[in-house]
């Protein structure tokens, strides 16, 4: 996935979840950001963003978007609408181990009352994939999620029952960095997320843990890493 008309800036500060406060070129702009989650860990006063300029004839609410930013030296993708592009485009150039490359693939697809974010159907194969972006990361140990989330453990139930009626049933991580070799449910933060995982792992559903590969303009689905249960 390519972005296009980046520019580099300094965070100061996020008045709420939507908008935030960034110096690009010795000016204070305001930003869209592109993840309602709570990202303290990433946004922190003076560290480095990466934005796209919309232009000065926008007519959007505001000229940028923030996409990324730095944690030190790693770059991590904020933007919660990349993880279903990079993993659609993955899916289709067969880069998802266990997957192939099926023959339809559709996006958005309602199951129950749930709303899948990818359908797959090749030959007699018919699945679901449910895709969460990860954005936290703690000593090298990536995490989800960053805050509870009672419509996360309403799709893992979802998927669950799916697996039960004869589909597929796969739950992707998308960690939105280079750098974590280990994935792990963040059941500090939600037990109830943690639990339905766990749940769904023992029922059939399938579990996918993929690091990315993050540069100033792209982002794209790197290698697959692990996932653990429980860490000690």
């Amino acid at each position: 996935m390519k972005y296009s008309n980046m520019v580099q800036g300094t965070f100061l500060k996020r008045p709420n979840r939507f908008i935030a406060h960034v110096l690009i070129n010795g000016r204070e702009e305001i930003a869209h950001v592109k993840n309602t989650g709570r990202c303290r860990e990433l946004l922190l006063p003076g560290a480095r963003v990466i934005l796209q300029d919309h232009g000065p004839d926008t007519k959007r609410k505001t000229r940028y978007s923030l996409i990324s930013v730095y944690k030190e030296d790693m770059l991590v993708n904020m933007d919660s609408q990349a993880p279903n592009r990079v993993v659609m485009d993955a899916l289709v150039d067969g880069k998802i181990q266990g997957l192939g490359a099926p023959e339809l693939i559709k996006g958005e697809q309602r199951y129950g009352d749930s709303r899948f974010d990818i359908y797959y159907r090749d030959g007699d194969r018919e699945g679901f994939i449910e895709i969460k972006g990860v954005t936290l990361e703690v000593e090298g140990l990536s995490k989800f999620p960053d805050a509870p989330t009672v419509r996360g453990t309403r799709h893992i139930m979802e998927m669950i029952s799916a697996v039960q009626e004869g589909y597929e049933g796969n739950i992707l991580f998308l960690i939105q960095m280079k750098g974590p070799k280990t994935f792990t449910p963040n059941r500090v933060m939600d037990p109830a997320f943690g639990e339905a995982l766990d749940m769904a792992i023992s029922r059939g559903v399938r579990v996918h843990v993929y690091d990315s590969m993050v540069t100033f303009d792209s982002i794209q689905i790197g290698s697959k890493i692990q996932y653990r249960e429980q860490v000690l």
